[in-house]
């Protein structure tokens, strides 16, 4: 009997080559296709030209910032708009953006935000002083935050006679167009040292008179120590009274020396005084010339500044004296003169015997009747 063979059931090779997916199930004919679809797909270039677009505005940008910068520093390291001296005023307490604004309503800069900016950059902003200050012209603003960082502000005079009293100080310290605030009261007469003082726009009268004050007490403390022993004075405030009538004896330098060894010396024989400048001072109190010669009614009249008329010393000094007549009356010089009179140049002529002083006297009114002729 013969059989039907058995149809041959298909290998996975045979599967393989008559289908045409592939082991992931995909069909590359599907492939293909998607590929050529995606290669007829149109490009996107508005993406490159954005990319493009934002590189050229960065560098734009950049160059931008660059250039800004260095006309800036031009600007900053340059030179300034003024063309000649010019003096600058920076009050107490005026701030960085005001100080530009002031230095560019003033034409001594150009640009007040790039000066601000500046010294903010580099931390300049809160160190600058204030005061008077001179700026060269055509200076950089560069230079001029150097000026007002390092505070050297102008300096201005008040010179302080000697022999003033403290009432003719006062009206010189009042009349000084630069100082400013009232004059104190009550300065003590003989407490204001003559010398001349370097203060800046701003400083008040009241400051100037305590430096003054303060350079007095210096002087009269560092003499004092250094005084000659045996001296009739008691007293820093005793050796200030005698200082200010050789003060206002003589105005001849050479000459303080002898005539404070002239009032020492009566001192300690318990001679008086007599000095014409103390009977003026017990008439005027200080408050300008007596103008008029002393008469013998003013010699004669008893007060308490009459040193023809007490013993010893006035109560107060009569002005205030410099630093040579106070060094004069704590170490004078060695001597046994007793007297002076003017000698008609200037000067004094002393006399250690009444004898010798009287002629001497009789010499100068001789000198005065000419000159009255």
């Amino acid at each position: 009997m013969s059989s039907t063979p058995e149809d041959p059931k298909p290998d996975a090779s045979t599967e393989a080559a008559t289908d045409p997916k592939t082991v992931d199930g995909t069909n590359p004919d599907e492939q293909n296709t998607d590929a050529a679809t995606d290669a007829a797909k149109p490009r996107r270039p508005w993406v490159k030209w954005l990319v493009i677009t934002a590189l050229l505005g960065f560098l734009v940008i950049c160059a931008c910032g660059a250039g800004a910068f260095y006309y800036a520093k031009g600007q900053f390291d340059g030179p300034g708009p003024s063309s000649e001296d010019a003096v600058f005023l920076l009050k107490r307490g005026t701030g960085l953006n005001a100080t530009a604004a002031q230095l560019e309503a003033e034409r001594l800069i150009s640009n007040a935000l790039i000066f601000r900016v500046a010294l903010q950059v580099t931390e300049r902003g809160g160190s600058l002083k204030a005061g008077e200050y001179l700026i060269p012209a055509a200076a950089s603003m560069d230079e001029i935050a150097d000026i007002l960082r390092e505070g050297k502000s102008i300096l201005h005079k008040l010179t302080l006679a000697e022999g003033l009293s403290s009432w003719e100080a006062m009206q010189v310290i009042a009349a000084d167009p630069v100082l400013i605030g009232d004059v104190p009261d009550g300065a003590a007469e003989g407490a204001l040292l003559p010398e001349t003082y370097l203060f800046t726009r701003g400083t008040s009268r009241a400051d100037i008179v305590a430096k003054m004050e303060a350079a007095h007490n210096e002087v009269v403390d560092r003499l004092w120590e250094e005084r000659a022993e045996n001296l009739p004075i008691a007293t820093k405030e005793e050796a200030v009274v005698l200082a200010s009538i050789v003060e206002k004896e003589t105005g001849l330098a050479a000459e303080r020396p002898r005539v404070a060894a002239v009032f020492i010396n009566r001192l300690r024989r318990g001679i008086r005084l007599q000095s014409d400048p103390t009977i003026i001072y017990g008439i005027t109190e200080g408050q300008g010339p007596l103008g008029h010669s002393l008469r013998r009614s003013e010699i004669d009249r008893k007060t308490a500044y009459n040193t023809y008329q007490i013993d010893g010393l006035p109560p107060t000094p009569i002005a205030n004296p410099g630093e040579a007549s106070i060094a004069a009356v704590l170490n004078p010089p060695t001597t046994n003169e007793l007297f002076f009179v003017a000698d008609g140049t200037g000067g004094h002529v002393f006399a250690s015997t009444l004898a010798e002083h009287n002629r001497n006297v009789a010499k100068w009114r001789r000198i005065e009747r000419s000159r009255r002729q």
